[in-house]
């Protein structure tokens, strides 16, 4: 692992509930040694990533972060794309719908929307990356990855986040095989242990997927028949992102077929 990567490393520790951090904090949440993390710390400040406040000496993330958001979005304007998409089939369905982008070998969601219909909600969390074993989205978009990526993601160290967290390759190759049939992934109770959710990769140029397209629900109210009233409005919402991005499926996805249909 490389210095820059270890330094940008850190940035992934903040989170709503984590917007400031001090030395001591990163030291432990890290676990690497002082004099290393001040290092990456400095280095981070004196280029913009992080800022610092004078007064309790913790961290938080800095200017420059945002001024490479705004370029993004202008430039590539994936969020404002997804965004009404998301609120359409959030109101729809009365669940909560939520959006991601492929970052690395995880998922950085970008956006969600939460209709609040019902007394028992999903809490999600933003600032999250989420897994492609413990994630219905993660599933929809390692279903289509390379098969190198897969083959490193399946091989390598796979968390147990919940008791029902699937971490046995070939089981995930498995599920893996369920989504490649229909382009749909689920998952219940594998991430967080009140949670059930599907999910549908979304495409932008290429051949290979740029992110995924869920719902998510209480896994009280994920009965068979809700579950599968979901997935008609899910897929056709998960057409709409990709036709927005100015992506196609490819030949081996199950939705490339209705793509082609709504020509």
């Amino acid at each position: 692992m490389g210095t820059i990567t270890k330094a940008l490393e850190l940035l992934e520790f903040f989170s709503e509930s984590r917007p400031e951090i001090g030395l001591g904090q990163f030291v432990k949440l890290s676990g690497r040694d002082k004099a290393t993390v001040h290092r990456h710390l400095v280095e981070l400040l004196e280029n913009g990533w992080l800022e610092q406040d004078h007064e309790t000496r913790s961290y938080r993330l800095g200017p420059a972060i945002l001024r490479l958001s705004a370029v993004r979005e202008t430039t590539y304007p994936t969020r404002a794309l997804i965004r009404p998409v998301v609120r359409r089939l959030a109101d729809d369905v009365g669940e909560l719908v939520h959006a991601s982008l492929m970052q690395g070998d995880q998922l950085s969601p970008i956006y969600f929307s939460d209709p609040r219909r019902y007394g028992v909600q999903v809490h999600f969390n933003m600032s999250e990356l989420l897994p492609f074993h413990a994630t219905s989205s993660g599933i929809a978009v390692l279903t289509f990855c390379p098969a190198a990526q897969q083959a490193r993601i399946l091989e390598g160290t796979l968390r147990e986040y919940t008791g029902d967290t699937v971490t046995d390759p070939e089981a995930l190759r498995a599920l893996m095989e369920e989504t490649r049939e229909t382009g749909i992934a689920s998952i219940a109770r594998a991430f967080d242990p009140e949670v059930a959710s599907q999910a549908v990769a979304i495409y932008g140029a290429g051949d290979v997927p740029m992110g995924a397209l869920s719902v998510s629900v209480p896994s009280v109210r994920a009965t068979p028949d809700h579950t599968e009233n979901l997935r008609a409005p899910l897929i056709e919402a998960a057409l709409d992102i990709t036709r927005s991005l100015g992506g196609t499926y490819p030949p081996d996805h199950p939705l490339s077929r209705s793509m082609a249909g709504a020509k």
